[in-house]
Order: C-alpha cells, then structure tokens, then sequence
C-alpha cells in the first residue's frame, strides 16, 4: 500500500512537470476549443436544469434513486450558486434566454440580503449578486451586496475574534467552520468599494483567528472549531470528514480558496504565505489521485476505493489559477498546470454529464456529507460553480 501511494505521490509530480512544459500556441487552442465547449454544455444543461426546478425554489441536486432533481428555498447555504453559474454561462456565450433565468433567479434571491441564520451570506448573495454586480453595474445589486455584508457581520464574536457559522445546537456550542473563510470575500469586496472599514477588519481578525487555531502542523484543517465564548476555549472537530484527525478534502479547498483571497483584498504575506503551504499539501498529498481529483477525505479508510469529489477539485482548480497570478516561475507554471489539469478530467466523460442528463447539472460525482449519507456521489451546485469559475479564470488570466 505504501509503495503504491508513494508511486502515486512521484506520478502526480510528474504529470504536473509534463503539464508545464506542453504549453504553447496549439495547447492554449485546445484549451480554448475545450471551454468553450463546456460553455455552450452548460448553457443547455442550465435550462434543463431551470425546467426542473420551481419558480420559488433552488436546486440542489440530483436524487440517484429516483432520478428527480431535489430543491431548496433560498436561504439554504447553496442557494446562490445557481444564479452565478447562470451568469458566468452568459458572459461566455451571449445567450440571452440563460441571462434572463438568472435574472427571475436573482429576483427570489435578494431578499436574503437580511439572512442572519448562518455564516454563509458570503455564498448565498455574493456568488450571486457579486456576479451580477460585476458584469452590469446595478446600483441596486451593489446596494444588496452592502446589506448582505452588514448581516453577515452580526454573526461576529469579538470574544473570539470569528464569525459564529452555525447557531448553537445539541452538538455545538459557538462553531467556526473552515468553509467560512470563503465568506469573507464578501465584506472584504464591500469595504474595499466605499462600505463599512469594519467590514475589513472582521475580516482579517477571522482570517487570523482561522490561521492561528484551525491549522495543524502539516497545513491541513480541521472542519470545525467548538468554541465557549466565555474561556476562548476550542476543540477542533471533523464533522464532515473522516474522524479528526483526518483531512476533509472540501474542507481543505475552501480554506486554500480562502487564504488565497485574502491575500488579494489585504495583500499581507502570512496570508499568501498559507496559500503555498496549503497548495504544496494539496499538490503533494501521498493520496492525491495522479488525476488530481481528490477522494472525499485525504484519509477514507478504503483508498483507493473511497469515493472521488468533483465538488472539491473545482474549487482547487479555481484557487491555484489565482494563487499562480501571486507567484512567478515554475512555481506559477505548476499550478497553472495543475489547474487544467483538473478542469481537463472534470471535463471528461468520467465527470461531466452527457447533454440533456444529470438533471440538468454539469458534473458528476461530488460528495456532500459522507458520513450521513446526503448528498453523496451526486450533483452539487458548488461543484458546477466552481468549475465553471475555473474555466472562467482560465480563459480571462491564461489564454489572453
């Protein structure tokens, strides 16, 4: 097993090295050919997947069993990447029947502008509303991106210096969960355009905060944190991952992402500095697949068999086309290739639905929560945003 996972360790290195040194003007071509397929797929898929969901409803994902797509209201934490799949599928192909669905979704979206239930302001308005405000300059759309920040931060506890994710329930008392950290972009983008100083430093006392107690030795995260708010007192919990001391790939993603991002807004190195860490373990991993589509958790006890999650490839390919915009040389090159290295299988017929399947979404085999058995090898809305996120940046920062 140990030979085997090392071979595994050395080929992923290698196909990287392979990867840095195929560009050229016939590689960018194919990269380019193969985008701008994926965005036409989507395009259809979308409004497929629009037929199939209510009026007054999200989806979610895709039921195996049943074949049925399942639906949320709109303050479920997922509600917001529908929206902004929708609208980075019409900044690449001009189609104006998908603007207009993102426009009657947005539209059951905004008034969750003042949702304090959770954390997750961040995925909910600003993968949202963020996107539309980027492409068209609404007023109206920045104004709702503001009060969403505002709400987000009523969820800050200075006792602790975090945001609270989750209210206080039968197994947590006042938790920090990892995928806050991609929540942050939200107040850090509206201090950043005339809003609330505040905003910023909630931000970064979050991000210090999140560097200080989620991070082991080795880079990786814990899932959750359990604070009591009057000792400071924590303990690191995986609930969604394996056990704790395991390594949730999802989990690990998001914190990347999220450091990563930081380092754009407030460009202090310890936060660019934890990006590279996080990379290099993700990149390194003896459990990293050679395809680089992560297993559910870096230590499922059935690897290899342990199911893939599409969901958490996406948002590393996303995060290592930023974080490559931050470094230089071969350093920059590898993530680069690695980056499209994922979006190249994402893109095969092992990941990417057929047309007119999969409910309507884009990609297969992600993994929501593993060990309740929700959402599992299934379809989900983060995965398909982020892919078509990493897509997005790839054609924007790399082939132009």
């Amino acid at each position: 097993m140990k030979l085997t996972i090392a071979r595994n360790s050395i080929l992923v290195v290698f196909l990287l090295f392979v990867g840095m040194i195929g560009y050229g003007q016939a590689g960018n071509k194919d990269m380019e050919k193969l985008i701008d397929q994926q965005f036409k797929l989507a395009a259809n898929q979308y409004k497929l997947l629009e037929k199939n969901v209510p009026d007054s409803m999200m989806p979610k994902t895709l039921n195996n069993k049943t074949n049925k797509v399942e639906v949320s209201n709109t303050k479920w934490w997922c509600s917001g990447f529908f929206p902004g799949s929708l609208l980075y599928i019409y900044e690449h192909t001009n189609d104006q029947e998908i603007l207009n669905i993102a426009k009657k979704r947005l539209a059951i979206q905004e008034k969750e502008k003042h949702y304090t239930g959770n954390h997750d302001l961040g995925f909910m308005m600003y993968c949202s509303f963020g996107n539309a405000y980027r492409l068209f300059k609404n007023p109206a759309d920045k104004n709702t991106i503001d009060t969403a920040a505002a709400s987000l931060t009523t969820r800050y506890r200075p006792q602790i210096k975090s945001i609270q994710s989750w209210n206080k329930n039968q197994n947590f008392n006042c938790p920090v969960i990892i995928d806050n950290m991609m929540n942050l972009e939200l107040l850090l983008w509206v201090s950043q355009n005339g809003g609330d100083q505040r905003f910023r430093e909630v931000a970064i006392n979050h991000a210090n905060s999140t560097l200080k107690n989620h991070y082991r030795a080795d880079h990786s995260a814990f899932h959750v944190l359990d604070y009591n708010l009057e000792t400071g007192n924590f303990v690191g919990k995986n609930h969604q991952g394996f056990n704790d001391a395991s390594a949730w790939s999802r989990g690990q993603a998001w914190g990347f992402y999220g450091f990563t991002m930081m380092y754009r807004f407030v460009k202090d190195e310890k936060y660019l500095q934890q990006a590279r860490d996080i990379a290099q373990f993700l990149l390194k991993h003896p459990n990293m697949p050679a395809d680089m589509i992560p297993y559910w958790d870096f230590n499922a006890p059935n690897i290899p068999n342990a199911l893939r999650d599409a969901s958490a490839a996406s948002i590393i390919a996303s995060g290592l086309l930023e974080l490559s915009r931050y470094t230089s040389g071969k350093e920059s090159k590898s993530y680069v290739a690695a980056s499209r290295k994922i979006i190249e299988k994402l893109a095969s017929e092992e990941y990417l639905a057929k047309p007119g399947e999969n409910g309507g979404f884009l990609l297969k085999h992600g993994v929501g929560f593993f060990l309740a058995n929700s959402e599992v090898d299934q379809p989900l809305t983060y995965g398909d945003y982020y892919f078509l996120e990493a897509m997005h940046r790839y054609k924007e920062w790399v082939l132009k």
